[in-house]
């Protein structure tokens, strides 16, 4: 048996943070555990798994790192040059507000093909063989398509094919399987409860468990984890965590 203490402040921290108009980041990322991509910074595991998607095909050559992190000055400049230079109604669709912008996380990317005259706001990432390809494999590694079309209404952004969100592995999976936008799937995991009727999902020679452990106290939780080969929690930025477990099958 493993023991974890887990603390309220960390509902606001981990891979699978809710971010958006409803749930602002809850403190500043720290600036030292953010690592270089080309002329970006992204969280330092992020930008790992990020290069080891590059490795898979040549094509991606073709793709590059447009935004990364961003602190919330830069965010702030970024909404009010928008609003300056293409309109309100323009801004509200593509740029999120300070302090509700993924980009604050050092958790997301936004691609582009490698060409002249890249638009840093809307950048061209389309549904081609190379992009598609890049789609497909960034799954296997724990990316998401973060503002899927169809999906404005429950997001609150604009369809962006350029944007791609780490939210982890088999997260990503689960979410590309359900055709499920973040925040579906942050409700969607709330039926699996920690210690009661968890996810369970075979793959490869494990078993994984995903579960839901909501808070209701303003005191440190305490967990017993069975042994296991890795366990990943990570808060939601909302009421909980997500208990991410792998065992051998």
């Amino acid at each position: 048996m493993k023991k974890v203490l887990l603390t309220r402040e960390e509902i606001f921290t981990g891979n699978l943070i809710l971010v958006n108009e409803k749930y602002p980041i809850h403190s500043n990322y720290p600036e030292n555990l953010l690592s270089k991509i080309g002329n970006i910074l992204l969280n330092s595991r992020v930008t790992t798994v990020f290069k080891n998607i590059l490795e898979e095909s040549e094509d991606f050559r073709k793709i590059i790192p447009v935004s990364g992190y961003r602190s919330r000055l830069e965010q702030e400049n970024l909404y009010q040059n928008s609003i300056k230079e293409n309109g309100l109604e323009f801004t509200k669709k593509y740029v999120a507000l300070p302090n509700h912008s993924e980009h604050q996380t050092g958790l997301c990317v936004d691609l582009a093909i490698d060409k002249p005259n890249i638009d840093f706001i809307r950048p061209e990432f389309p549904y081609n063989e190379v992009c598609n390809l890049f789609r497909k494999k960034s799954i296997q590694f724990g990316f998401i398509e973060r503002y899927p079309l169809g999906k404005e209404d429950i997001t609150k952004i604009a369809h962006e094919p350029w944007h791609f969100r780490y939210v982890g592995f088999p997260h990503s999976m689960i979410m590309e399987q359900h055709k499920f936008c973040l925040e579906e799937y942050i409700e969607w995991i709330k039926q699996y409860e920690h210690d009661k009727n968890p996810l369970e999902i075979a793959y490869q020679e494990e078993l994984i468990e995903i579960s839901y452990l909501q808070v209701k106290t303003q005191e440190d939780i305490s967990l017993n984890i069975r042994n296991t080969n890795n366990c990943l929690i990570s808060g939601n930025n909302v009421d909980g965590f997500i208990i991410t477990i792998w065992r051998d099958h």
